[in-house]
């Protein structure tokens, strides 16, 4: 039998037939997706999202490397590269690239589409979008994100749901303005 412990901790009994006593083991569950990082050409950071804890100085460190590392790849290599203990997947859009730091075992391919997901709605929600979009609207981006994936783990498929809660989102922060005007 399984049951969920704390937070990530899951605990599993096993009984032993030969002995009758029973062994708990404890593990962690590990999540998929370590960082998102959105990277212009001319390598500045455009957003970043963690969904493990680490250091600024490591944050800082991971971001230079891996987007030295992704910047200089030839444009005909593959999306996949090996780094440290993560398996980093990218897709490069127009001028922005959407770097994923995932775990050794978990599935590019899976992540790939992810990443085409969140650019799909991106690309819904502004019309068309673009670097200064993400600039100058970075706290939707950010929002549209956190409603795709939650705690490193993908968490909403559905586009039109994303899409009609971001609608719902803008209402509220309009309805305020035109309480204002109304005084």
């Amino acid at each position: 039998q399984e049951s969920r412990g704390l937070g990530d901790v899951y605990k599993r009994q096993v009984s032993t037939q030969s002995t009758g006593s029973q062994k708990v083991f404890f593990w962690k569950r590990r999540k998929m997706i370590n960082f998102v990082l959105l990277v212009s050409r001319q390598g500045k950071t455009r957003l970043t999202k963690w969904y493990q804890p680490y250091a600024p100085k490591e944050k800082n460190k991971i971001i230079r490397e891996i987007t030295s590392l992704v910047l200089n790849r030839a444009p005909r290599l593959c999306n996949f590269l090996e780094w440290k203990k993560y398996k980093i997947v990218y897709r490069r859009y127009a001028s922005l690239y959407f770097i994923v730091g995932i775990e050794n075992e978990d599935n590019e391919l899976i992540m790939l589409e992810a990443i085409h997901h969140y650019v799909e709605i991106l690309d819904r929600y502004f019309g068309n979008v673009c670097e200064l979009d993400l600039i100058f609207n970075f706290h939707k981006a950010y929002y549209i994100l956190d409603e795709v994936v939650m705690a490193g783990e993908l968490q909403e498929t559905s586009k039109k749901t994303i899409l009609r809660v971001m609608s719902q989102q803008d209402a509220l922060q309009d309805a305020p303005n035109e309480q204002k005007r109304d005084l």
